[in-house]
């Protein structure tokens, strides 16, 4: 993060310090930014913050004679690595152009909806660059020499992206649907993302209302019991940007924007989640679990194959999220089924999860991983919206 740096802006929208704000909404929400406002600012690169959950770009900005400076954000640095988007794309002293959306409470910070070049080429939030380039898989060993399927290699969710490339209008959806339903469309049945531009959440931002406060303020899951609905209770109180770089959940945690490894061994199989490059080893030499774990964020897990299904049943959690807006306790017990599929070259999970203290039902889902188009890579976290360190304004 850049020290000692002030910003500017040029608005090309409403009043700036007029717009409204409410909290974010995952990795995906608006957080501060006004979607219903424009801004575009024009700058020199000064420096780039390539981490997750969000990417930062500082600029400074010529304002009535004066060198102002600015920061910009973007997605998550996971996300544009897979879209082709590298820090060599920003040198410092490039110029580039912003447009996007104001912030409410920072004059001098904004939404990159597209950036463009002083060559007049430009770039979407959410476009790619150019299409991941499709795994070579057929060298890929089905079996290893012990007969078990391997399952071995990096693996990705599909990437989603917004059905707006510029990040303002519309709903994610996976990156081959892309196209399907036109800028800002929606597939049946679904709403925009909470605080898009249009939504009432937008609107009542821009508008100032007291009803942006309560615009994301979703009910707890009605499958919580009295006690899960007492802890997550206990975290609305937590400051949401301190649980942005948290490893959450064996199960949220495994789909994803980050890309996971898996490295098969003789008596143990290894997970290094993208997620933080968090660890998780499932012993493939044990029947029952010791009595003495201590409680992690990963647990104690144990595995065995059936037939070519890998079952893994892991317990000895920390009390934490589920998922979002889901705690459980250290009750927690997680049951996975890990399958390669030969047709689609992807590995299937299957889980189901069960929280006899915090919850009132078993929780149930399933997901598929393909091949990664780029090797893993822990993710660097330092989520900086809220960066007491950056001197943003007219520079001295």
């Amino acid at each position: 993060m850049p020290t000692g740096q002030t910003f500017a802006i040029a608005l090309a929208a409403p009043a700036f310090l007029a717009a409204t704000v409410t909290t974010a909404v995952a990795h995906h929400g608006f957080g501060t930014f006004v979607m219903d406002e424009d801004v575009e600012i024009t700058g020199t690169v000064t420096d780039l913050d390539f981490v997750n959950p969000h990417s930062w770009l500082y600029l400074d900005v010529v304002q009535d004679g004066a060198v102002v400076a600015f920061r910009c954000e973007m997605r998550s640095a996971n996300t544009l690595r897979r879209s082709g988007w590298t820090p060599e794309l920003f040198p410092v002293g490039q110029e580039v152009t912003i447009t996007g959306s104001p912030d409410r409470d920072d004059p001098y910070s904004c939404y990159v909806s597209t950036v463009i070049f002083d060559d007049g080429s430009s770039l979407d939030r959410y476009g790619q660059i150019t299409p991941p380039a499709p795994a070579e898989e057929g060298e890929r060993p089905l079996r290893l020499a012990n007969g078990e399927p391997n399952i071995s290699g990096d693996w990705a969710t599909e990437q989603r992206v917004m059905t707006d490339p510029r990040g303002q209008l519309g709903t994610l959806v996976p990156l081959s649907q892309a196209n399907d339903f036109g800028v800002g469309g929606l597939p049946e049945g679904q709403q925009a993302i909470p605080g898009a531009r249009g939504t009432p959440q937008a609107q009542a931002r821009a508008a100032g209302t007291e009803e942006e406060r309560s615009g994301f303020n979703f009910p707890p899951p009605d499958w919580l019991s009295n006690a899960g609905q007492e802890a997550l209770a206990a975290l609305a109180d937590e400051e949401r940007y301190a649980r942005s770089c948290v490893f959450s959940s064996i199960v949220s945690e495994w789909s994803g924007e980050p890309i996971n490894r898996v490295t098969q061994r003789v008596d143990t199989i290894l997970i290094q989640y993208g997620r933080l490059g968090i660890e998780r080893t499932i012993h493939m030499d044990m029947v029952e679990h010791p009595a003495d774990i201590e409680p992690s964020r990963v647990g104690h897990s144990i595995g065995y194959w059936e037939d070519d299904v890998l079952v893994v049943d892991t317990v000895g959690f920390e009390a934490g999220l589920f998922r979002r807006r889901a705690p459980h306790s250290e009750q927690l017990q997680v049951v996975e089924r890990f399958r390669f599929d030969p047709e689609t070259t992807q590995l299937r999970r299957e889980y189901t999860a069960e929280d006899p203290l915090y919850w009132n039902e078993t929780q149930t889902g399933s997901d598929a991983l393909d091949v990664a188009e780029f090797g893993y890579s822990p993710e660097v976290c330092n989520d900086l919206t809220l960066d007491d360190d950056a001197e943003l304004g007219p520079r001295q």
